[in-house]
């Protein structure tokens, strides 16, 4: 599936709750996608937990 498609659904998705749940309906739809994305990213091997904790000394290291 391609990420246009997802993007699609996604936006769908919080135009949905937004009309018939509401702005707190949206803003927990949101939440749960971004936490759902993460999470996928981990089960693919693309994140790791370290990456979140690294200090900003390591992020500048890496980008040189």
């Amino acid at each position: 599936m391609s990420m246009a498609v997802v993007g699609m659904i996604a936006g769908m998705a919080l135009g949905f709750a937004g009309y018939f749940g509401g702005f707190g309906a949206f803003l927990l739809v949101a939440a749960l996608g971004a936490i759902g994305f993460v999470v996928g990213r981990f089960a693919e091997g693309d994140l790791e937990p370290g990456d979140f904790f690294r200090t900003r000394d390591d992020r500048r290291d890496r980008r040189r």
